[in-house]
């Protein structure tokens, strides 16, 4: 699904980016082209003038679009990307349906995703001197209140979006990863983990997977 884009779509993204993470998903999961182009979040590539030219906020990922129009923050870029590639679809036709299911998603997206992500980090030790056993429970701890609070809101269906995948689980898959990547205990949360079994299952989500992508040393 990657690779030389017929489509012109280019991903400026990290492989372990959270919000790279869900956007490399949705692509998949519509099937659409793109060309990914790595900026290294650990080599400072962010703050170059070059990547700043395409995101203002040093953030990744940025889409580039076939006519060379930018794009920035995950979400804005997955609900373009559904307007113009509207199948599969990847939220609800119905409005409360709809707005149900980014509760969902900006609960992981909004209340969990940057509390945790590198700059937060980096800035607990810098500024204010935490060990990195302290950075990794303040991680933990984040990641538990909301999954909590998520495996209520889970229902039933094979994913939080249904029986398809929906924009809630898009952003579960790369959170769920993170939570692993910190040793954080996944087991109370069992619905959780069923639904992103079930999405590892399907090809195009582990073709988002960061060890898939990760560029060569």
């Amino acid at each position: 699904m990657t690779g030389a884009a017929a489509s012109g779509y280019v991903l400026h993204d990290y492989f372990r980016s959270s919000a790279s993470y869900r956007v490399r998903i949705a692509l998949n999961l519509k099937g659409v082209a793109y060309r990914r182009h790595d900026v290294s979040l650990v080599k400072g590539d962010q703050r170059s003038p070059e990547h700043l030219a395409r995101n203002a906020q040093g953030f990744v990922p940025a889409l580039e679009l076939p006519d060379g129009r930018m794009l920035g923050q995950s979400l804005a870029i997955i609900e373009w990307i559904e307007s113009a590639h509207p199948e599969p679809a990847l939220y609800p036709a119905d409005p409360f349906a709809r707005a149900r299911a980014m509760e969902r998603a900006l609960l992981i997206a909004c209340d969990i995703h940057p509390l945790n992500n590198l700059r937060v980090l980096r800035y607990l030790s810098i500024a204010l001197g935490a060990e990195q056993a302290a950075r990794d429970d303040w991680y933990r701890h984040w990641v538990a209140e909301g999954f909590a609070a998520l495996e209520q809101m889970a229902g039933d269906a094979r994913f939080l979006g249904g029986e398809a995948p929906g924009i809630a689980d898009v952003c579960l898959v790369p959170q769920m990863f993170n939570a692993r990547r910190l040793e954080l205990d996944v087991t109370p949360y069992p619905r959780l983990v069923a639904i992103d079994s079930a999405m590892a299952a399907l090809d195009a989500v582990a073709a988002a997977h960061p060890d898939r992508v990760q560029p060569a040393v």
